[in-house]
C-alpha cells in the first residue's frame, strides 16, 4: 500500500523504514531539502554511517496525493499549516504526532477535524524510541480510534512480530497519554539532575501518572488508558532512558543548566516543552491540581529548580488512590 508520511525526522523516518520491510511504499514529507536529499541518496538523514534502502522523500506535498493513508510524524505545532494544504477525503490519517497545540490547546485529533470534518482519525502511540524501531527491535504500541472497522486495517498495515500494534477506541486518552508523559518525564530528568535518587524517581512516575489520569478523565478520557501503553508504558519508557530528550532536558535543568542553553545542546524537538504550556492553560483554566506539569511549565519559564521542587515536596500528601479529579497529589 502507498503510504505519504508528513516528517522526515526520526521517527518519520523510522515508521517509513517500518513500513517499507513490511512490503508497503512510503513516500516521506518534508520542507527540509537537504534532509530529502539524503534518503533518497540513500543515506540516514540523523544516524552517522546509517545507510537507508530504497526509500523515497519529497519536498512537495502533491507528490502524495495518490496515498490512500497518510501518516503524520510532524511536530504538532506544524499539523495545521501543513495538513491544511492537503485534501483528506476517502484517506486514513494516522496521527504519529504527540503533544497538545499551545496556541490552540487542541489535541491533533481535533486540529485534523477542524480542517477536515468526517476525516478518518487515527492515533499512533506508546513506548517506541525510533532508533529501535528503525533497528527492528521488539516494540509495541496502540491504535486509538473511532472506527473500529477501519482501526483494523490500520492495525494490520502496521502490525507485525517486532511491532505489535493493540487497538483502544479511547482516542482522546491515547492522545493525551502521548502528549501529558514528555512533561512528567522531563521532572523525572529533573529529579535525576538534582541527584534524588531512584526512589524520587519511582515515586516521581508513578505520582506524576496518577496526575496525567486526573487531566485525562477531566478532559473526557478513560482513566484506564492510562494504565496501558500510551499512558504508564510510554511514560516509563521516556522517563529513565538516556535516548529520551525530554528526559535529557529535564537532566540538564535539575543538572543548572538554564533552558535556552540546555535545549541548545540537545539541538532536537523537545516536545514536551510546547505541550507543558498548553497543560498548565487547560489546568488553570479547568481548575485541576497538577503540580507536576506546573512545576515543570514554571521551571521552563525561568523559575528556581530547587523553589518549585521544594514547594512540590512540602504539599500534604493525600490517598493514594484518590479519584483522578481530588484535588491532592
Amino acid at each position: 500500500m502507498r503510504v505519504f508520511i508528513l516528517g522526515a525526522g526520526r521517527w518519520g523516518t523510522a515508521l517509513a523504514v517500518h513500513l517499507s520491510r513490511l512490503g508497503h511504499e512510503p513516500l516521506l514529507y518534508d520542507a527540509n531539502a537537504e534532509v530529502v536529499n539524503k534518503i533518497n541518496a540513500g543515506i540516514h538523514p540523523y544516524e552517522e554511517g546509517a545507510t537507508l534502502k530504497g526509500l523515497k522523500a519529497t519536498t512537495e506535498l502533491k507528490d502524495g496525493s495518490g496515498a490512500p493513508v497518510v501518516v503524520c510524524a510532524l511536530p504538532v505545532e506544524a499539523v495545521r499549516p501543513v495538513v491544511s494544504q492537503l485534501e483528506l477525503r476517502g484517506k486514513l490519517f494516522v496521527s504519529a504526532s504527540k503533544g497538545i497545540d499551545p496556541k490552540t490547546l487542541k489535541r491533533v485529533s481535533e486540529t485534523v477535524k477542524e480542517l477536515h470534518p468526517g476525516v478518518d482519525f487515527f492515533a499512533l502511540s506508546g513506548p517506541s524510541f525510533a532508533k529501535e524501531v528503525w533497528r527492528g527491535l521488539p516494540t509495541a504500541v496502540v491504535l486509538g480510534y473511532e472506527d473500529r472497522e477501519k482501526a483494523l486495517l490500520v492495525q494490520s498495515l502496521f502490525n507485525a512480530p517486532n511491532f505489535r500494534v493493540y487497538l483502544n477506541d479511547d482516542l482522546t486518552g491515547v492522545e493525551l497519554g502521548g502528549a501529558l508523559k514528555n512533561v512528567v518525564a522531563i521532572a523525572a530528568g529533573v529529579s535525576d539532575g538534582l541527584g534524588f535518587g531512584y526512589n524520587a524517581r519511582s515515586a516521581l512516575i508513578t505520582r506524576g501518572l496518577h496526575e496525567m489520569a486526573r487531566i485525562g478523565v477531566a478532559l473526557g478520557a478513560r482513566y484506564e488508558t492510562f494504565t496501558g501503553l500510551s499512558g504508564m508504558g510510554d511514560l516509563v519508557l521516556t522517563a529513565t532512558a538516556d535516548l529520551s530528550r525530554n528526559r535529557t532536558l529535564g537532566l540538564l535543568l535539575g543538572r543548572g543548566l538554564p533552558v535556552k542553553e540546555a535545549l541548545r545542546r540537545i539541538n532536537q524537538t523537545v516536545e514536551g516543552v510546547k505541550t507543558a504550556e498548553a497543560v498548565y492553560r487547560i489546568v488553570k483554566e479547568k481548575g485541576i491540581r497538577a503540580p507536576v506539569c506546573e512545576g515543570v511549565y514554571r521551571v521552563l519559564k525561568g523559575e528556581p529548580v530547587r523553589s518549585v521542587v521544594e514547594e512540590i515536596l512540602r504539599s500534604p500528601p493525600g490517598e493514594e488512590f484518590e479519584n483522578p479529579r481530588s484535588p491532592r497529589l
